[in-house]
Order: structure tokens, then C-alpha cells, then sequence
């Protein structure tokens, strides 16, 4: 048996978990009014007059309302001479208001009135009829066409390279929130581990890392979870059935948790019981592959290096090539912060160069069709010198933890 794995209840291992939130704080309003003013000066360079923040985490970023998107509309319009509006359900204002951490006006409708044209009117008296809207990329489309419904000479563009060129470059802040979101999750696979037994269920599980995650600090519990044993650890996102666990299947966990609005994703695949040779040279690959990419996240060098550096990897070992199976059929990374996968990715085709403040996972995931599948994901950030793990990657499969 891998060193941590079985040979505790539940609640034994619950009871090794302890809150790991004390002295961790939410985002100061300093840096939402920081971010307000780089979204400002980008917008100047791309000659922006106004961009739409939908509910959802954009609106969350930039000012720190944290609203559903729903078929209602909850936005707010950030125009190029910093004016910011909120647009949102009249009935709604005693709930969103206090969450405007960034203060602004507040352009309300009852349920009779068209939202959209309150819009279309708010854009033509302060950016006139030919004015440029960047809508939040994020945004249903409803609400894009809603808006040129009623101010028809408007252009309406992506404002992507808005918000992504501001959420990309994390700050000490954010740093900081994923690093103990991270250190939470690692702690919770850990005592997940040592509660499993042969028979236990993917959903006794599942309920378990929930409630772990509740016992270190995460109020939410988990924010997602994928629990996977045997074959069927050869679907990366699951099957429809899943099977229960046998002595000497391959476990895959994929879980993480939310602190303060930042995100945690952490996989690991060991055995329960005993590895069969195979079992040990294919997860040996895969946490090679693993390092090859890390090795390549050097500042500067396009995304698509990183991913490379794990195909070409594995491709040497009788893997793919490319997303060929049995191999690594998903990109190799994706960013990560207020949303579990945001911009920029790890995977062929993204040039954008590697910066400071710039958050990945790394998980070549290697699938073999009708075996197993092993997906060893820890996350790094990017520093001016290279690449920093925020958890330390699996040591071998007989002692899947630090």
C-alpha cells in the first residue's frame, strides 16, 4: 500500500484537519480601485468609450460584487472617463448595493422595463450613438443584442483583452489567497487518502472532500470534486456510472476549493494497493512530463512552449503524438484565479508570453483507453526569474504526498 494511503475512518482522518484561514485576508479596496485604473488606461490605448462587466466574476473583479448572471440583468458600465454605473433589478438594490466595493451610480429597472434600452440610453448621452462597448466576454448574448437593438450605430467589441490582460497578472494579494487555497486542498487530499478502503463509493467520497474542505476553512466546501477509480480513471472528467473502489485500482482526485473568490485545483493518481509495473512506468512518465513543462515556463516564452515541452516528452516515450490516444488528449495547463480555467492556456497556438503574476495548472494528463489514466495537477505562478510551484508535486506512487 502507498505510504498515506488506507487504514483510517473518516472520522480519524477528519480529525487531522484543522481551519487554515486564520489571519487570511480578502482583497483590500485599494486594489479594486487599481484595478479599475488599468482598465481604464487599457481601454484609452484601445480607444474604448464604455465596457460592460456582467454578473459573474468579471463584475466581482473589478468591483467586487459578487452576483449570479441570470436572465435578469446585473452589470455595470465602466466608461472611459471612469464614470462607473450599476445596472440591476430595482428589487435587488438592498442585496447588491452593499457589495459595491467600488462605489458608483446606480441606473435601476422594475420588472416592465427593458434594461437594455436604459443601456442604450445611459451610452448615447455620455459616449454618443457611434460609440465602441466592449462587453465582457463572459456575457450572454442577449445582452449584446439587446443593447445594438436600441442603439443600433454602436460597435460592439470583446473586452477581453481588458479584463484578461488585467486578471492575468495576479498580484502578491491574489498570491497569497491561492497559496493557502491550494495548501487547504493538498491538506484535504491528504487525509482523503488515508480514509479510503476497498468498496468505498466515488460519492462517500466525494462527500468526505466536501466536508474536509468545510473543516479547513473553505465555508463552501468543495467547489467541485472528481473521483475516479480503475478504468474509469481513463475519462478525465468522469464517466456516468462510476465504479467502486478494488484493491490495486488507480485512484484519481481532482478537487479544490474557494477562499475569498480565488480558486484551488489539485489532482493526484496513486494506487490502492499494490502497483503493477505498468501502473509505476506510466505514472513515472507522467510526472516527467510534468517537470518538462515546468522547465520550459520560462519568462518570455509562448505559452505554447510549455505544452510542447510535455507532448514532445512523451511522444519520445511511445506516447500520441500530438492528442493522440494513449497519451495527453487536453491541453497541458490553464490559467487559474477567480474562475477554475481563465486566460492564458497552456496549449499550442497561445503565443502570449510568459509574465510575472501569470498562474497555471500543470497536468499532462496521460489516458490509456481501456487501462487507467494518471493526472498529476499542482499549480505554479510565474516569478521574473522562472516558475514557483504553489504545491510541491507527488513524490512516486508508492508516496503520492510530501
Amino acid at each position: 500500500m502507498a505510504l498515506g494511503v488506507g487504514g483510517a475512518s473518516q472520522q480519524q482522518a477528519l480529525d487531522q484537519l484543522s481551519d487554515m484561514t486564520a489571519r487570511v485576508t480578502p482583497i483590500p479596496l485599494a486594489e479594486y480601485q487599481q484595478r479599475i485604473d488599468k482598465a481604464l488606461r487599457l481601454m484609452a490605448e484601445q480607444k474604448l468609450d464604455v465596457m460592460l462587466l456582467n454578473a459573474g466574476t468579471n463584475l466581482r473583479y473589478f468591483t467586487g460584487v459578487d452576483w449570479y448572471a441570470s436572465e435578469r440583468l446585473v452589470a455595470a458600465l465602466l466608461f472611459a472617463n471612469g464614470r462607473l454605473v450599476y445596472v440591476l433589478p430595482h428589487f435587488e438594490i438592498g442585496s447588491i448595493a452593499p457589495l459595491m466595493l467600488i462605489k458608483g451610480d446606480i441606473l435601476s429597472w422594475h420588472e416592465h422595463v427593458d434594461p437594455y434600452a436604459l443601456c442604450a440610453n445611459e451610452i448615447n448621452t455620455v459616449a454618443g450613438k457611434q460609440a465602441t462597448l466592449a462587453m465582457d466576454e463572459s456575457a450572454q448574448f442577449f445582452i449584446a443584442d439587446g443593447i445594438q437593438q436600441h442603439l443600433p450605430t454602436i460597435r460592439i467589441v470583446n473586452a477581453r483583452p481588458v479584463t484578461a490582460e488585467c486578471r492575468m497578472h495576479k498580484s502578491a494579494n491574489e498570491l497569497a489567497l491561492m497559496q493557502r487555497a491550494m495548501d487547504m486542498t493538498l491538506a484535504v487530499h491528504k487525509a482523503t487518502a488515508t480514509m479510503l478502503y476497498a468498496g468505498i463509493s466515488t460519492k462517500e467520497v466525494t462527500e468526505f472532500i466536501h466536508l474536509a474542505h468545510k473543516k479547513v476553512g473553505a465555508s463552501a466546501g468543495s467547489y467541485f470534486c472528481i473521483v475516479l477509480f480503475g478504468a474509469d480513471t481513463a475519462f478525465p472528467h468522469g464517466v456516468a456510472k462510476p465504479k467502486a473502489l478494488d484493491e490495486n485500482d488507480m485512484v484519481l482526485i481532482d478537487t479544490g476549493c474557494r477562499l475569498h473568490g480565488y480558486l484551488s485545483d489539485i489532482t493526484r493518481s496513486y494506487v490502492f494497493g499494490s502497483a503493477t509495473a505498468r501502473q509505476r512506468e506510466v505514472w513515472q512518465h507522467e510526472k516527467q512530463a510534468q517537470l518538462a513543462a515546468f522547465a520550459a515556463a520560462q519568462p518570455g516564452q509562448p505559452c505554447q512552449q510549455v505544452d510542447r515541452a510535455a507532448r514532445h516528452y512523451l511522444q519520445q516515450h511511445g506516447f500520441g503524438p500530438d492528442y493522440t490516444l494513449p497519451g495527453l488528449p487536453h491541453r497541458t495547463g490553464h490559467g487559474i484565479g477567480q474562475d477554475i480555467h481563465e486566460w492564458p492556456y497552456l496549449v499550442e497556438g497561445n503565443t502570449t508570453a510568459l509574465a510575472t503574476g501569470m498562474c497555471f495548472s500543470n497536468e499532462p494528463m496521460l489516458v490509456l483507453p481501456g487501462e487507467f489514466g494518471v493526472r498529476l495537477e499542482d499549480h505554479f505562478y510565474m516569478t521574473a526569474t522562472g516558475p514557483r510551484w504553489f504545491t510541491e508535486p507527488a513524490n512516486d506512487i508508492e508516496q503520492p504526498f510530501c
